[in-house]
Order: C-alpha cells, then sequence, then structure tokens
C-alpha cells in the first residue's frame, strides 16, 4: 500500500502553498498582504481534539458526544487509564508527517476543531466562578500544530467546534451535554465563549501563520420558539448576531489584523438576521452536504458575497463520494471560493486517511452497542491503547489516493490516470479488478450509484460503494476470505477501465475470475476496438473462464475495458496469459 501511494503521489497535480502574509477580507475576496487572492484548499482535523462517534464506530453509543465515549472507556477501563488513554490519542491522532503529507498533495492550509476544555474549565468546574483557567497543554498543541503548518507554507484556520455548553442540538458536533444549560441558556457560558476568543486572539495577534478565527462551528438552535429545525426557520437569529459581535469586538481589543469567519445558524447555512456585519474583515463560512452540486445549490450565499462585499469559504463539506468530491470542489472554485473538507481521517474509507483499527475494536464497539460480551478490563485497554498509540498514527493509516485525486485534480484535470501500475512482461499479468483507473464516472468506470444526494432528493442515504472499503468511487468493492478485494455487485451497464503497459507487447489470453448465481455476458474492450463476449454461465462459487481468442497488446500504453451486458455479480481478477 505504501508503494501504491508514493505511486500515486508523483502522479498528483501540486499546487503551490500561499506565501505566509496576513489574510483578510478584501471585498468578495479573501487577499494576502499584497492584495493577492488566495483561494483556500485544505482539510479539517475532525477526531482529533474532539470526537464524534461515527468517526469511530460508535454512532449508537448514547448521541455519539465525546463525554459518553470517555464515559463508556472509564466504565470499562477506570477514570485513570481512561486519561491515558486520551493523552496518547492527542500526541498520536495527528501530527506533523500528516501536515507534510497534506502540503505534498498540494493543500495550502489547515482547519482545527478546537473543544474548549482543552483551553479553559467548564464554567461548573472553574475554582473561581466568573474567572477563566487557561489550560497551557491544549494551547502548546495549536503553538505545534501552527509550527508545522508555518512549515508548509499553509494557515491554520482556527474553529470553536465545541463552545462552553454547546451550540446546537446536533449534540456530538459540539460534545453538548443535555442536562447543563447550553451555550445559549447560560450567559456564564457565553462570557466564557467571548473570552475565549479574546484570549486565543491576544497569543496569536502577530502570527500570520493564523489564516482566520472560525468563530463558532454550526451553530444548529431554534430561537424563538422550538422546534426541532436547528434553526433553520429563524428569520432574526438575534443571540447568534449579539455574540458575533461580542466576540469581534473582544478579538479586536487585541488583534485588529486577523480575518474573522462566521458561520450560520442551521449548520452554517441560514443567515438572516446576521448581516450586514459591522466588522469588515469578516468572512462568511457556509457548508456543504449531501445535496446536488448545481448552480442553484450555491445561489444563496453567491447572493449574500454579491449583496454585502463579504468573501465566501466552503468550510466544511465531505462525507461522500469521490463523484460528489470532484464536483462540489469544481463548482466553488468557478466561483473563486477555497474549502475545507471533512475529516482528514476516521475509521472509515471516505477520507484521505483511514484508521484501520485492531480486532480488539470490533469486539468493544459491539459490546458499547449491546451486540456482544463486556471484556475484561485488560482486553479493553489492550485495544484502546492499540488504537491510541499506533492505529491512528499516520504511517499506519490507510492512503486513500483516489479521495486526494477527486478533490486536486479531477476537478481541473478529468482525464484517466492509472491508479496502480499494471505492468505485463511476456509471462502476462495478474490484475485486480478493484484496480481500475483513477478518474470520474463516465470516464474511469461507470457504475448505477455514484453518490448520495438524499438532501436534494429527500431518498434514503445512497449507499455509493456498498462494501464501503478500499475506493470511494461509485464501483462496488467488497472483501472476501484472507481481506481479498473483488468487485461486487457488477450490473448491466457498468463498466471499468485499465491502463495496461506491456512491454514489448503481444499476444494474450485472457482469463477472468467471477461469481454469479445468474451469470450474463461480459465484455472486454482493447483500445476502442470491437468488444470480445464472454459468456458467463449462472452458477454458486468463483469460476475461470477465458475470452475464445486472444487479445493482442501493444507495446507500451493500452486501455482495456471490462463492462456488463447482462452479467450480474462478481469479479475478483483478470489474467493475462502468453498465447501460444
Amino acid at each position: 500500500m505504501k508503494k501504491l501511494a508514493l505511486a500515486l503521489l508523483a502522479c498528483m497535480t501540486t499546487l503551490p502553498a500561499s506565501a505566509q502574509t496576513f489574510l483578510r477580507a478584501d471585498g468578495p475576496r479573501i487577499v494576502d498582504e499584497s492584495g493577492d487572492p488566495v483561494l483556500l484548499r485544505g482539510m479539517g482535523l475532525g477526531g482529533w481534539m474532539l470526537q464524534e462517534g461515527y468517526m469511530l464506530q460508535l454512532g449508537q453509543l448514547g448521541s455519539g458526544q465525546q463525554y459518553r465515549i470517555r464515559a463508556a472507556i472509564a466504565e470499562l477501563i477506570g477514570e485513570e487509564k481512561a486519561a491515558e488513554f486520551y493523552q496518547a490519542w492527542l500526541d498520536n491522532h495527528t501530527r506533523k508527517a500528516d501536515i507534510d503529507m497534506m502540503a505534498r498533495w498540494g493543500m495550502n492550509s489547515v482547519r482545527l476543531p478546537l473543544h474548549y476544555n482543552l483551553l479553559t474549565l467548564p464554567i461548573e468546574k472553574e475554582p473561581v466562578a466568573g474567572k477563566d483557567t487557561w489550560l497551557e497543554d491544549g494551547f502548546k498543541r495549536i503553538d505545534a500544530l501552527l509550527a508545522w503548518t508555518k512549515a508548509n507554507g499553509m494557515y491554520l484556520i482556527l474553529d470553536l467546534h465545541a463552545a462552553p455548553g454547546g451550540q446546537g442540538n446536533d449534540l456530538p458536533i459540539a460534545d453538548r451535554d443535555p442536562d447543563k444549560p447550553s451555550l445559549w441558556q447560560s450567559e456564564e457560558n457565553r462570557r466564557k465563549t467571548i473570552a475565549l476568543w479574546r484570549e486565543l486572539a491576544r497569543r496569536y495577534a502577530d502570527e500570520p501563520g493564523i489564516g482566520a478565527y472560525d468563530v463558532l462551528n454550526e451553530p444548529n438552535w431554534d430561537f424563538t420558539a422550538p422546534g426541532g429545525d436547528h434553526g433553520c426557520k429563524e428569520t432574526s437569529n438575534a443571540p447568534l448576531k449579539q455574540l458575533y459581535t461580542d466576540i469581534a469586538a473582544a478579538i479586536r481589543q487585541v488583534d485588529k489584523r486577523h480575518m474573522i469567519i462566521i458561520e450560520g445558524n442551521c449548520w452554517g447555512n441560514n443567515y438572516q438576521g446576521l448581516l450586514p456585519f459591522a466588522d469588515k474583515n469578516t468572512a462568511l463560512s457556509f457548508h456543504k452536504y449531501w445535496n446536488t452540486n448545481d448552480e442553484a445549490s450555491i445561489a444563496g450565499v453567491l447572493k449574500l458575497r454579491e449583496t454585502y462585499a463579504m468573501p465566501l469559504w466552503l468550510g466544511e463539506s465531505g462525507e461522500n463520494s469521490n463523484v460528489w468530491f470532484r464536483d462540489a470542489i469544481g463548482l466553488v472554485e468557478k466561483h473563486d471560493i477555497g474549502w475545507a473538507f471533512w475529516p482528514l481521517k476516521k475509521i472509515g474509507f471516505n477520507n484521505p486517511l483511514e484508521i484501520a483499527p485492531n480486532p480488539g475494536w470490533a469486539k468493544l464497539v459491539a459490546y458499547w452497542t449491546a451486540k456482544g460480551p463486556r471484556p475484561t478490563a485488560d482486553e479493553a485497554y489492550a485495544t484502546l491503547m492499540q488504537l491510541a498509540r499506533h492505529d491512528i498514527r499516520h504511517e499506519n493509516n490507510v492512503f486513500h489516493p483516489d479521495v486526494v485525486d477527486a478533490m486536486l485534480r479531477q476537478p481541473h484535470d478529468p482525464s484517466p490516470r492509472s491508479f496502480a501500475p499494471l505492468g505485463v512482461g511476456p509471462e502476462g499479468a495478474e490484475i485486480g479488478a478493484t484496480d481500475y483507473d483513477l478518474g470520474p464516472d463516465g470516464v474511469a468506470y461507470h457504475d448505477s450509484d455514484n453518490a448520495n444526494y438524499h438532501v436534494s432528493t429527500g431518498k434514503a442515504r445512497a449507499l455509493w460503494n456498498n462494501g464501503r472499503t478500499w475506493r470511494n468511487d461509485g464501483v462496488d468493492i467488497a472483501r472476501g476470505d484472507g481481506e481479498s478485494l473483488y468487485v461486487s455487485d457488477f450490473v448491466p451497464g457498468e463498466w471499468m477501465r485499465y491502463t495496461l503497459v506491456a512491454e514489448g507487447g503481444g499476444r494474450f489470453a485472457v482469463e477472468i475470475e467471477v461469481k454469479s448465481d445468474t451469470g450474463g455476458p461480459l465484455t472486454i474492450t482493447l483500445n476502442g476496438g470491437a468488444p470480445a463476449t464472454l459468456a458467463v454461465p449462472g452458477r454458486p462459487g468463483w469460476q475461470k473462464l477465458r475470452l475464445a481468442a486472444p487479445l493482442s497488446l501493444l507495446d507500451g500504453n493500452n486501455m482495456l475495458r471490462l463492462g456488463s451486458a447482462g452479467f450480474a455479480g462478481n469479479v475478483r481478477l483478470l489474467r493475462l496469459l502468453p498465447a501460444r
């Protein structure tokens, strides 16, 4: 996997990082100190300083808040060892190697989601009410990350992801405990939030490597009347505007230069009543998930930019397929809007880096979700520390180059590229069906379902890759015995393209490993010629079937396309064997 990652990195477009000068809002643009426009491209470091249950396969544990996850861990191994686990988690989840790799991909910015409790105490734990305790370990972690981003010429954007008390009814986002006063139900929580931003601004006022202050992530709260709409129907948003105004004033007491970013209610999308905003060095962040990637989907925020002469930033997006990533980024960059996708890594496949947990993790998840027996304290501790000290580290993550390619190359260059070196020597070759080319649907492959648009369609969330493994395209991929990969649910009309590099060319018999209860015809097309048909009989188990006639490969590059013309089933391998 590491060799494959290095080979693919060489094929990716590298985008230059912006120079390290202060960013500011200049009317509808984000510019540097020379007045040159800066298009931010980056990732959010979700899961590091704030855990959400779904990133750990724990969405069913309560509502997925971090405090519930921590309590479940402490219940198994004790509070002292739980603290040891969280210390190791913070030490290992994101390190300089992660930031260096983002820079090599061509990204120029990092969004850091902060949990306030790493920087200050909750209001109920302050020794003196109304007086803030600052936790230096949390600030030192920001300092370290800033050093890593500056070493790569990247901007660091500070994002208050979990504010004191919690800013919304989507509980895991802000680690909110509904049994305690929220941000909006406590004047003291709001005071602490304002004080925290003043302290952050005081510490980083002279740091051009800090790109902006994203002052409150995804507020989602009904102010005027309860309704469970997460603030999506609010028309005034007066408490939110007042808080933003107070935070901006506190920042400007100590920092006149850094750009401020504000987000609308309704998960960063409802700006009614928030504009105009008095501080002119302010940008608007909108968030975009699971909707169509057409002009209509961003028409509202484009109108805000035009009306109020404020820059736009797609501050959070992701959790979808490569098709969706490519189309969303292409859409916003067409309108000179930068972006930060979410997240860099998690336990899951649709992000650049995937945490592959040790086998004991599945047992812990089964216990916590009432699907398995309770592990011993020693077993749980060993599993948790293996996760925090080993599994989450950069060098042990699974790199998904197809995701990075979809974000950084494909919006500008949709041509197909090799996913893996597929060389064919005189002795032939064995090609994994899952090693089809990199590129968009319709270019490198075609699949019936290629993205999740449920917000726009109102339909159930779609699974574009039914196996949820290996690659993030529409092609369905599954793992068999011994971790072997194969294309599953391959149905009529779908196809995959492979770039083969043949040494000297030659004639090769083609053998395909397939599995289908119903059978049907497959087609093989070489270099755009007439397709050859392979009739697959329906029978249980894997079959090895050979085309009737050999194929003649040219010296150098060849394009082979495997398609279903009526076949429904699975494909594992294509073998090219020297023809006699």
